[in-house]
C-alpha cells in the first residue's frame, strides 16, 4: 500500500470547518504568548514554586510555603504561582506581603479554577503549555514543594530540558526530604540502575527543608554569575 492509500478518509464536510478552526487557534495562542511576555518581562529575577492546590490554609506545607515565599520577596526575587489555591495561594501570599512581586499565572480549567487574591500581577492562560513555557521563561530558580501530577510534570520538564540542554541550569529545589524520598529512591534504584539516566542527571535536583536554606542555595548558584541569562542562554531560551 501506499502512504496516501494508508490514510483515512475525511468526512465529508467536517474537515474545512475544522481545519479553519484550527487555524485561527494558532493566533489566540499567539496572543497568549505575546500579551504574556510583554507583562512579565519586568518581573526578573524571579523564582517559580509549585505544589498542591489541595492544600488548606492551616496545614504544615502550606505555611512553610508562605514562609520561603515571603523570604524570596525580600530578597528581591518575584515570586511566581500558578495562581490558584493550596500552596500556589501560599507563594502569593508570602510574596505578596513582601517587597517584590507576586505573580500569578492562572489557567481556565473546565471545572473553574479560584484565582487566588494575593497577585500583583495576574496573567490567565486557556493553553497549558503557554504557561508552562512563562514558568520556565522568567524562572531564576524553581522550588517544588508536596503536590499532585501537575506538580510532578512541571518538575519532570524542567529537570528533561536542563538534561536534554534546552534550557539554562538553575536550581531546583525539593522542599521536605520525607515527601521526596520515595520518588528519588526510585529514580537511583530504577531510572539510574537500569540505565536510563545518568547518575549524574540526580544532581540537577536538591533536597532543602528550611526556608532560610532555599533562599541561600539560590544564590550561591549564582554568586559567580548574574541572574539575567547569559547571551548563549537566551538563545537556548529562545528555542525552548
Amino acid at each position: 500500500m501506499t502512504a496516501k492509500e494508508k490514510l483515512p478518509r475525511s468526512v465529508p464536510g467536517s474537515a474545512p470547518r475544522f481545519n479553519a478552526r484550527e487555524s485561527w487557534r494558532i493566533f489566540g495562542i499567539m496572543a497568549e504568548f505575546v500579551e504574556a511576555t510583554e507583562r512579565l518581562n519586568a518581573i526578573r529575577p524571579a523564582v517559580s514554586i509549585f505544589g498542591s492546590a489541595r492544600i488548606p490554609p492551616d496545614h504544615m506545607y502550606y505555611m512553610l510555603t508562605e514562609k520561603i515565599s515571603r523570604l524570596l520577596s525580600d530578597a528581591g526575587f518575584s515570586v511566581i504561582s500558578g495562581g490558584g489555591p493550596g500552596i500556589m495561594e501560599a507563594a502569593n501570599k508570602g510574596a505578596y506581603f513582601g517587597k517584590s512581586p507576586s505573580i500569578g499565572l492562572n489557567i481556565q480549567l473546565p471545572m473553574e479554577q479560584q484565582a487566588n487574591p494575593y497577585q500583583d500581577i495576574s496573567q490567565t492562560f486557556q493553553h497549558f503549555f503557554a504557561r508552562k513555557f512563562m514558568f520556565v521563561k522568567f524562572a531564576t530558580a524553581y522550588v517544588v514543594m508536596p503536590g499532585g501530577f501537575g506538580t510532578l510534570d512541571e518538575l519532570l520538564e524542567a529537570m528533561t530540558l536542563i538534561q536534554t540542554g534546552k534550557s539554562r541550569k538553575i536550581p531546583i529545589i525539593l522542599v521536605h526530604g520525607p515527601f521526596w524520598k520515595g520518588l528519588l529512591d526510585w529514580f537511583r534504584d530504577r531510572l539510574v540502575a537500569e540505565r536510563m539516566i545518568n547518575p549524574e542527571d540526580l544532581e540537577l535536583v536538591q533536597v532543602i527543608d528550611k526556608p532560610e536554606d532555599v533562599v541561600e542555595a539560590i544564590f550561591k548558584h549564582y554568586e559567580t554569575r548574574g541572574f539575567l541569562p547569559l547571551p548563549e542562554e537566551h538563545e537556548l531560551m529562545l528555542n525552548l
